[in-house]
Order: C-alpha cells, then structure tokens, then sequence
C-alpha cells in the first residue's frame, strides 16, 4: 500500500466536473467514488486530509481563484441561439412568454414551495437539469457575460431575478459553503456524494 492506503494499483485522482477526488485502478481501469476493498482508512484519511483539503478546492466565496458554483434553470424561446433542448425538439414560445414561464418558476421557489434545482430537473432546457441545474464551478469569462455578471453579483445561497442571454432565460442560484464537502467529511466510511 502507498501513502495514500489505497491498495496496489489504486490511485486517488481529482474529478473536474465534480471537483471531488475518486479512486482510479489504471490496470483495470475500474473508477469508484468510495476507497476499495482492502484500504488502510486510517493513511487515506491522512492523505485526503494533506492533498484534499478545502485549500486545494475553489473558494466558493469567489476570491481565490476566482471560482464560483451555481444552478440555474432555462427556459429557451424561439429566438434563442439553439432553440431546441431535451425537452422539446422545436421551441416556439415568444421571449415573452419564456419571461412569464420563468416568473412563475421564480415565484413557486421564492415561495418556498420548490427549490431551484428539483424545478431545473423536470423544467430547465438545460442539459445540466438531470444534475438538477448544477454547472459546477466556473471563472470570469467562462459564461456568457450576462450570465456572469449575475452570477458574481449573487450572494452564496440567492437566487438571481431573470437572466436574459443568447441561450434564453434563467434563474441563477449561487451555493453556498455547505453545498461543498468539507475537510471533515473526508471520513471515508461515509458516503458524502454520489455518482449520477
């Protein structure tokens, strides 16, 4: 067993899209998000602890490297750049009818009643509505500016009014800290995100 605990073979490796760390076995190319059989937990706890702490992960407040995570929930019309989704093959509403459905997605969250991201899954026109509109982290000029714009000037845990850009309309929601795992959720007995 390395310094990591893992056994041989086994190597802890960084998931982008996620921005977790998985366990990766290259001999089998076998990947799993829980540590495998046989793994001293008392070293990988350790490891994780040196190598995967909050430190080397984005700062959800957006200084640091300048990253932030949000959802957000799309609402496409007919005069959007891509006016189709997985949805809805053609889409024919007005710009302002998109408004008027994005209003009344807007009022039922501010409500209370549904949070942003269980409305994306069965509402957004976004792809990213089976990861119930999570985007995952991005910087300046990764998104188009309007998008951006609104995006940073959120507090963690808002939700932006409607977004208009060339993709459509959207409600943004900005995480906040907890949304992220923690150095103490390290323990690797638990399971503190799952794979989709």
């Amino acid at each position: 067993m390395a310094e990591t605990g893992l056994p041989d073979s086994w190597e802890v490796r960084h998931s982008n899209s996620k921005n977790l760390p998985y366990y990766f076995n290259p001999n089998t190319k076998e990947s799993r998000w829980e540590p495998p059989a046989d793994t001293d937990t008392e070293k990988l706890k350790v490891y994780m602890a040196q190598n995967h702490t909050p430190a080397a992960r984005p700062d959800p407040s957006g200084e640091g490297e300048g990253k932030i995570r949000c959802s957000h929930l799309l609402v496409k019309h007919r005069d959007s750049r891509r006016p189709s989704s997985w949805r809805e093959a053609d889409i024919t509403r007005s710009k302002e009818e998109a408004i008027e459905i994005l209003k009344g997605h807007e009022a039922r969250i501010q409500s209370g009643e549904i949070s942003l991201g269980e409305l994306a899954v069965a509402e957004s026109d976004c792809s990213s509505a089976r990861k119930k509109g999570d985007l995952g982290f991005f910087g300046r000029s990764e998104m188009q500016k309007e998008f951006e714009d609104a995006a940073f000037a959120l507090q963690p845990g808002q939700v932006s009014g409607v977004v208009e850009t060339a993709s459509g309309v959207h409600l943004i929601e900005r995480y906040v800290d907890s949304h992220l795992p923690h150095e103490n959720d390290f323990s690797v007995s638990d399971k503190f995100y799952s794979v989709q």
